[in-house]
């Protein structure tokens, strides 16, 4: 077959048609003729339609007749309530937005210009030294150069990518379709297994919010990143976020990183380090390289494996990144150890005090090295061996001087293992730790230690709080009652004093967390509260009712020397009557000589209180002598009940061994300011001990008879939310 070039064509000629010839008039006799016609294998044509008739004049649709019936009387009231009903919608969105903006929006960060978003909030170096002035570490963002996408392999950026948001480029700000294939796998799993935040979101959180996991953070990160995504491209927003980024160990950004981990610049970087880096991010302290390789190396897998996947990388390069295990360098991290939750705390306070764009400082603390050593290997070595045994993973431990100045800070066993500074970060029930301050105030109210309250059944609508062993005493004074934490007195004079009473007097001791007007489960410690909180309140009776802002920085100077912030001494702020302060010092010495905390007693005047929320969950003793006031908490991150370790056990021990060490050296001494205690105005009623003998005979008699019908125990829940129920039979726990 020739082809041809040629693709003209002759015109088509039609046919001319011919005429058909006329067709025999019907005849009604002849048979129908056939559908087709004969020969021709084609349909006879279609008889002509009939003509539709002319419209008549105003006929068919017309718009007006629409609007008639619209506005007919009978549909007014339609189209009224539809329009109240958008108008109602309107005023609710805009109230919820309103709502919003005030609620949540009204601290929101101002957005810097451009040219200063690479150093805003960016930390300053420091240098730390104690209450002596020694050197005890240097902290300080390592930040490395500064650099371009462009300076950088083409793996580096996609390595990151790969780990926290491989649509970036597809998405704006926040990515829809991200968060919800991620609450759609979150749900099924039942537990937060994967995270919808972009880069965008991460570099808004980084540079101007906190870490909380609270939904006002959430929505202040939306709406940040949605204003850096106005006035950076994608490009600066990546750039941007590779050069600030955290990488643990006081690390950040991407140069810093590689030369703080490899001791390179980030340019040199090989894609297994790449990736190694890009694991870090989502989590840099459980990853740590130096602590967590392993874990850290499983995440790089699946990192490559993204990138594969996106084919950024071809299968080659894939199998030597896999083969080729990162380095570190010699010297690569600071250990921080047992300083590292003081340090964090010290930061904090440092760039509030100087400023979050200050040249680098040198910061002189009030932590005292010696004890500060000492009450970490305390915690530590307690929670090992007692601990271990009674499912108590974590603790806590705080001491100050009279003054404020905190000498040693513990904010758990391992640094390392997790940031988390329970001695300020962490809000647990204190239990019944909470109860000197309901005697503080009945006290303001009258009630005098000796005044006698019984020792009985008492219910509040549904709540029926009872004791710790389940008995009753009887009629009992008040300091037994609180040497010994018995509920029903406490909650007793709670009832007297009031909500509003015990919230006021709570929340000017500095227990801000308690609110004006509480319920009476604040009694027996329902409301949560933080150990620094705790142990300051305290010192309100140690300073015989003075109140003493607590601090940590001395003074701060930067590296030439110049002086730029030195901590004023002031005078503690009066906040509690003395005779009264005098009597509640009194009352929780009895609470170490033969009340619950006899395991804190170390031989000096002290005074303190036990502590236990519901199901054994925390154990506390908050304590002080004239020269230290101390707390420890005792507990697991995840709220689990421990093995029945109550305030008089675990806490009173570590803070007996720490107060050993804190008054070496010191002589003993009591409180030289307390005061005679008042002489009662009446006289007692003499049948008390007739009532209290028969109280206590009640009491043996219903143990006794108990005893010989116990069923083996197994704990329950509480009756209320101060101590734990403890079956009879089991000697009660100095608490």
């Amino acid at each position: 077959m020739v082809l041809s070039d040629n693709w003209s064509l002759p015109p088509y000629r039609f046919e001319p048609e011919q005429e058909p010839a006329p067709e025999a008039a019907p005849n009604p006799d002849s048979e129908p003729k056939a559908e087709f016609a004969r020969g021709t294998g084609r349909k006879p044509p279609k008889p002509p339609k009939p003509p539709k008739p002319p419209r008549e004049p105003g006929g068919g649709f017309r718009w007006t007749s629409l609007f008639s019936w619209a506005g007919s009387p009978k549909l007014r009231w339609v189209w009224l309530s539809l329009l109240i009903l958008i108008l109602a919608g309107m005023v609710a969105v805009m109230a919820g937005l309103v709502y919003i903006d005030r609620k949540y929006l009204t601290d929101l960060p101002a957005l810097p210009a451009r040219d200063a978003l690479f150093a805003v909030n960016r930390a300053p170096g420091i240098r730390f030294e104690d209450r002596e002035g020694k050197q005890i570490a240097v902290r300080g963002p390592r930040y490395g150069e500064r650099v371009t996408l462009d300076q950088l392999p083409r793996y580096v950026p996609e390595a990151f990518l790969a780990a926290e948001d491989k649509r970036f480029f597809q998405h704006g700000a926040l990515d829809f379709q991200g968060i919800a294939r991620a609450a759609w796998v979150n749900w099924r799993a039942g537990r937060v297994v994967q995270g919808g935040s972009t880069i965008t979101q991460q570099l808004a959180k980084g540079l101007f919010l906190t870490p909380d996991q609270t939904a006002k953070r959430k929505l202040q990160e939306a709406v940040m990143a949605r204003q850096l995504h106005k006035v950076l491209t994608k490009q600066e927003i990546l750039e941007l976020y590779l050069n600030r980024i955290f990488f643990g160990a006081n690390t950040y950004g991407i140069d810093g990183a590689a030369r703080a981990y490899f001791g390179k610049p980030a340019g040199q970087m090989s894609l297994s380090e790449a990736a190694l880096l890009a694991s870090l991010p989502k989590a840099p302290s459980r990853l740590a390289l130096t602590k967590n390789m392993a874990g850290a190396l499983e995440r790089q897998r699946l990192i490559l494996g993204n990138m594969l996947e996106e084919r950024w990388i071809t299968r080659a390069e894939y199998e030597a990144a896999l083969a080729d295990t990162p380095v570190l360098a010699p010297g690569a991290t600071q250990d921080e150890g047992d300083l590292g939750y003081i340090l964090d705390y010290a930061t904090a306070e440092a760039v509030k005090i100087a400023g979050p764009n200050s040249p680098d400082l040198v910061v002189r603390l009030t932590i005292d090295s010696r004890l500060q050593a000492t009450g970490a290997k305390i915690v530590r070595e307690t929670l090992r061996g007692d601990g271990a045994r009674a499912g108590a993973k974590q603790a806590a431990l705080l001491a100050m001087t009279p003054d404020g100045a905190i000498r040693a800070m513990v904010g758990g066993t391992d640094f390392d293992e997790t940031a988390f500074n329970r001695a300020v970060q962490a809000k647990r029930q204190p239990g019944s730790t909470f109860k000197p301050f309901v005697y503080a105030a009945a006290l303001e109210r009258g009630v005098l230690p000796s005044d006698t309250r019984v020792d009985g059944p008492i219910k509040i609508g549904d709540w029926a709080p009872a004791n710790y062993g389940g008995g009753y005493a009887g009629t009992v004074s008040v300091e037994t009652a609180l040497a010994k934490s018995i509920n029903t007195v406490a909650v007793k004079l709670g009832q007297e004093v009031g909500g509003q009473g015990i919230g006021e007097l709570s929340r000017r001791f500095g227990l801000t967390s308690i609110p004006p007007n509480p319920d009476l489960s604040v009694t027996l410690g329902a409301y949560e509260v933080t150990l620094l909180d705790l142990v300051s309140a305290f010192q309100v009776f140690q300073l015989g009712g003075q109140r003493q802002q607590a601090y940590i920085i001395e003074g701060i100077v930067g590296q030439d020397g110049q002086p730029i912030y030195q901590h004023a001494a002031k005078a503690p702020s009066p906040v509690y009557d003395v005779a009264n302060a005098s009597m509640m010092v009194k009352m929780m010495k009895a609470v170490l000589l033969r009340g619950t905390g006899t395991r804190a007693d170390f031989g000096r005047p002290a005074a303190g209180k036990t502590g236990t929320s519901q199901n054994w969950r925390d154990a506390w003793f908050v304590g002080f002598t004239p020269d230290y006031v101390a707390g420890v908490w005792v507990g697991n991150d995840d709220d689990k009940p421990m093995n029945k370790v109550a305030g008089g056990g675990l806490p009173s021990t570590i803070w007996r061994q720490f107060m050993i060490a804190a008054h070496k050296d010191l002589p003993a001494r009591d409180f030289d300011w307390l005061l005679p205690d008042p002489v009662p105005e009446t006289e007692e009623d003499p049948r008390n001990p007739f009532y209290q003998d028969l109280a206590g005979d009640f009491a043996r008699t219903v143990r006794e008879l108990e005893d010989e019908t116990a069923e083996p125990y197994t704990p329950e829940e509480p009756d209320e939310p101060g101590r734990p129920v403890q079956p009879p039979q089991v000697p009660q726990i100095p608490y």
